[in-house]
């Protein structure tokens, strides 16, 4: 079978990441354009990459070249430029979140749905191999039944004034809709349905926010079951880094992505004041320190291509997850809580 025609559009900071993204389907793929309004920062990419590809500053330029696009975009950029290729007949794998509004999303997914083709956002969490296994074990109730999903992600992104990425208006929000849609996201795959939930935020210690750059949500799924969220840009230093806590009633799992293990503890003492710290049991049940999440998140979008099979983060699902946070964010504004009921992953029928 041909190989796939991919173009990457969008070189910067991720340049390296995104040209290693097909390091394992070089059989199945071949990277034939990249572009960015730099022409120097394609370059850069292209040498990475085991056969010179087309280099553009122009997008429009690659139709020719290409069979389907990774679009790492700044966002407020995403809307158009997934029509255009759509448009043109090729797949779009699109970084998250998908786009700055819902009348931008709805128009990607018509759009796709009109011309055939492949549309996919680029939530990488939901293929690393950690969140997979403690997904599998929440819904084998292993350890029980789940009743608290906590999500730390801690972090210091800064960026210049003048850069699009401190802008709302350009971001589409603040640190909680550019960076937290992964985890709101993850909590949805996980937890079920919403009810109810609130969300703060504050640009205090990351001063080169427009809007929030450290985030706080809570979220009342279904059955009493809570998710919790913390994500900041601002951590000048850090313990818990990326870590999920998922406390079930026979154990709690501790996903520990910076360090590539899923942890189990379990059969923990009834507390007691005067023994604060009693034993408990630790047993590591998967080991991955250098799992290539990105890389199987492209594999699975070739496969899509080939077999025509709905995405695992398909663009309808991605906007059940960004309706979530314009409501959290809605409500936060006006002070109350957010009502979350009828959301969440399955909830729209377009």
């Amino acid at each position: 079978m041909d190989k796939v025609r991919i173009g990457i559009v969008g070189c910067g900071g991720m340049a390296r990441s995104h040209a290693s993204r097909f390091s394992m389907i070089f059989d199945q793929v071949e990277v034939s354009a990249v572009c960015d309004i730099l022409v120097d920062r394609a370059q850069d990419v292209a040498q990475y990459l085991p056969k010179p590809p087309f280099v553009t500053a122009d997008y429009r330029e690659m139709y020719d070249h290409v069979d389907a696009v990774l679009l790492v975009l700044p966002h407020h950029l995403h809307h158009q430029a997934t029509l255009d290729f759509l448009r043109a007949g090729k797949h779009v794998l699109v970084e998250k979140p998908m786009a700055n509004s819902e009348r931008e999303c709805r128009e990607m997914i018509q759009c796709a749905r009109d011309c055939d083709r492949v549309l996919m956002v680029a939530y990488c969490m939901r293929f690393n191999p950690i969140v997979l296994k403690m997904k599998e074990l929440l819904d084998n109730k292993t350890y029980g039944d789940v009743f608290q999903l906590s999500i730390w992600t801690e972090q210091l992104t800064k960026y210049p004034p003048d850069h699009w990425a401190s802008s709302a208006k350009t971001l589409g929000g603040g640190q909680l809709f550019s960076h937290g849609c992964h985890y709101i996201d993850l909590m949805l795959w996980m937890l079920g349905k919403p009810v109810w939930g609130t969300h703060f935020g504050t640009n205090f210690g990351t001063p080169w926010m427009e809007r929030e750059g450290t985030s706080n949500v809570t979220i009342e799924f279904e059955g009493g079951i809570m998710g919790y969220h913390m994500g900041t840009w601002g951590a000048r230093g850090t313990r818990l880094r990326y870590s999920f806590h998922a406390h079930c009633t026979e154990g709690m799992l501790e996903a520990a992505i910076s360090q590539g293990k899923l942890i189990l503890h379990s059969k923990h003492a009834v507390h007691d004041p005067s023994k604060p710290n009693a034993p408990q049991n630790e047993q590591i049940l998967l080991e991955a320190p250098n799992a290539k999440h990105t890389e199987q998140e492209m594999v699975h979008f070739v496969d899509c291509i080939r077999t025509g099979r709905k995405p695992l983060t398909d663009p309808v699902g991605s906007l059940e997850g960004l309706q979530v946070i314009w409501k959290l964010y809605e409500a936060e504004e006006q002070r109350r809580l957010a009502d979350l009921r009828g959301m969440g992953l399955g909830s729209l029928a377009l």
